[in-house]
């Protein structure tokens, strides 16, 4: 008894793309019945390539060579090539990386002045609007509020005696009361207004008294911080011993 089988294939190829062009692969669906022709024209937008130029070669899963797509009005289909294969694309005439270097690229760029005339830019719809730094009313308020919290700072420095050599209590929202010396006052260059340099008694700091390559003060590794002045109390605080081991012996 014979019987007539008949095998049924689906339309559509998934197919990884690499060329000799650039770095990166892709994956594409391909329909069988597009020519190797029109594959090539399609295989330009995707590598790089010339239609005229290009040579495909087809790998199949464990990288083995199957076929080369060599005439271009052959069907896709025709061809052995089944889903998870490879089509690698050699263009000799195209450089390996070129579309991926932008160092050649020619850059357009503006002066601060021709920029400022443009009417189409973020800068100019912050002017329109008086927003930001424009706002010259919001900036004015903010330049009163950062001088009004810089003589607050000078004046809590003054009348609670924080200067160097005093022995002080730093209290930070969320974290433990810490103690320590002080060895710092004043306004240093990593943030604006005024800061407290404290070596303390234990290794509970984040620095050794120097901050960006700047030193304010010295202490060994750890042991020093900077804290606002509304953070700091000074007074008769005689060191404690922490207990910052971990449980074991």
């Amino acid at each position: 008894m014979s019987e007539n089988l008949t095998v049924v294939t689906g339309s559509m190829l998934d197919i990884f793309i690499t060329s000799n062009i650039t770095s990166f692969s892709s994956e594409k669906k391909l329909d069988k019945s597009m020519t190797v022709g029109d594959l090539k024209v399609k295989l330009e937008l995707i590598t790089g390539g010339s239609a005229s130029t290009m040579t495909i070669t087809v790998f199949d899963k464990d990288n083995k060579l199957i076929c080369k797509l060599d005439d271009d009005s052959a069907l896709l289909g025709s061809f052995p090539i089944d889903n998870g294969h490879t089509l690698h694309v050699e263009d000799q005439t195209r450089t390996a990386g070129e579309f991926e270097n932008t160092a050649a690229v020619e850059k357009y760029e503006l002066t601060p002045e021709e920029y400022s005339k443009k009417s189409d830019t973020v800068q100019a719809y912050l002017k329109r609007n008086k927003l930001g730094k424009y706002n010259e009313e919001e900036m004015a308020a903010l330049a009163k509020a950062k001088e009004d919290q810089e003589k607050e700072d000078e004046n809590r420095i003054s009348s609670k005696g924080i200067a160097e050599g005093a022995r002080c209590q730093v209290s930070v929202a969320g974290q433990m009361e810490r103690r320590g010396t002080v060895r710092y006052v004043g306004k240093p260059d990593f943030q604006p207004g005024w800061w407290v340099g404290v070596q303390y008694d234990e290794p509970v700091g984040k620095n050794d008294g120097s901050v960006n390559g700047k030193r304010y003060f010295t202490c060994p590794a750890k042991y020093g911080g900077f804290v606002r002045p509304n953070n700091l109390e000074v007074g008769d605080f005689p060191e404690e011993d922490l207990d910052l081991s971990d449980g074991e012996m």
